[in-house]
């Protein structure tokens, strides 16, 4: 086990022992360290040891310290995505502060769609969405793409062969509309 890392944003401690969390393992305190100091990293441990937290607190200290910050989670698959929302929206719940987080796929309605692309703080996405639904539209995601901070790819192992070529051209896409809209993310990736 090890402490909290000094980068933690102190409002988000005592949120974490009201879900029972009262130190991290140490691979969680190393992952967010390396998250502060701004390098791209990836986790890679076996299931449930967790790896959400390595994510979760690092964005939204940066979304504490900078209500312009912005994080873009991509999950392989819409169910995976539930899970990890529901966690973080109890997070959030839990810190009692206004970040505003949401899923943008296709079951997304088109009324919600603007709010999201004008003030989410952390949009949840898969590769698809991301290529035919955010990047085309890019003028759209201004906001989005000028403050971007993190980007967060979960279950990275799934993306191999056709699959993994692909989200790689567009993850390059990605990047240069971040590095045209002057933001350089950091990427936190993850794996079991």
């Amino acid at each position: 086990y090890s402490r909290f890392p000094e980068c933690v944003e102190r409002g988000i401690l005592p949120t974490l022992e009201k879900k029972g969390i009262y130190r991290l393992y140490s691979h969680q305190a190393s992952a967010i360290e390396v998250a502060a100091r701004g390098d791209d990293l990836v986790i890679v441990t076996p299931t449930a040891s967790g790896k959400t937290l390595c994510y979760n607190i690092p964005v939204l200290s940066a979304i504490l310290k900078n209500n312009d910050a912005r994080a873009l989670y991509l999950f392989p698959t819409k169910a995976l995505s539930s899970d990890q929302v529901s966690e973080l929206y109890e997070l959030i719940t839990l810190l009692g502060a206004d970040i505003k987080t949401f899923t943008y796929d296709g079951d997304t309605p088109g009324t919600a769609r603007k709010a999201i692309r004008q003030a989410g703080h952390i949009v949840v996405t898969n590769p698809d969405m991301l290529h035919s639904g955010i990047l085309p539209h890019h003028t759209k995601w201004v906001k989005l793409f000028e403050n971007l901070r993190y980007i967060v790819i979960d279950e990275i192992h799934a993306y191999r062969g056709v699959f993994g070529s692909n989200l790689a051209n567009v993850l390059r896409r990605l990047i240069r509309l971040c590095e045209f809209c002057g933001s350089r993310p950091q990427f936190i990736l993850c794996s079991a």
